[in-house]
């Protein structure tokens, strides 16, 4: 999939293959010293064999996806989504994003999560994405909602990083929204 971004650099969504595994590896060594969102930080990033094979099982299986951006063959965003295992949560899962800062603001993060969400509703399976975002995020915090997620909680002290501790806001987005919520009696 491929869009026309604001500075008029052109951006190819795809599916992750194997082959990525060494610019990824450098992708996120690169974007985990350009944020304190991140629940990891340079230095932190596995070796690119670790890569390889991560890449490897989300193209082998059907409960997740992992996709990357890139403008001029070069990685710049990516988004991984994994559903439950188990048969009582593979209908939910959880994504991570992350974008090169020299690519904010120009449309990527909304791009990939449109092609999640895409992605999420053609399965016929997925009826709820979820995500954590540290409470200070506030640009991450508003593209979520602009893309209807939104707070269903708030995790005290989840996250830690350079010795504070970080709240963090629980945001889902229903697929196809169920008629009547889980655990309600249905007789009354």
């Amino acid at each position: 999939m491929e869009h026309v971004l604001n500075n008029g650099a052109t951006l190819a969504i795809r599916p992750a293959v194997p082959d990525d595994a060494a610019d990824f590896a450098q992708y996120l060594e690169a974007v985990a010293g350009q944020s304190d969102f991140l629940t990891f930080g340079p230095g932190e990033v596995d070796p690119v064999e670790t890569q390889r094979k991560s890449i490897g099982d989300f193209a082998n299986r059907r409960n997740g996806i992992f996709l990357v951006a890139e403008v001029e063959g070069r990685i710049v965003g990516c988004l991984t989504f994994r559903r439950g295992k188990r048969p009582k949560t593979a209908h939910t899962g959880e994504f991570g994003i992350t974008v090169l800062q020299d690519f904010w603001g120009l449309g990527i993060g909304r791009r990939l999560l449109g092609s999640l969400i895409n992605w999420a509703g053609q399965t016929g399976e997925v009826r709820k994405i979820n995500l954590r975002v540290r409470t200070d995020n506030s640009r991450g915090i508003a593209l979520y909602h602009k893309m209807g997620f939104a707070v269903e909680g708030r995790i005290t002290r989840d996250l830690r990083s350079n010795g504070v501790l970080y709240d963090v806001y629980t945001m889902g987005l229903n697929i196809d929204p169920e008629p009547a919520l889980a655990g309600q009696d249905q007789t009354e």
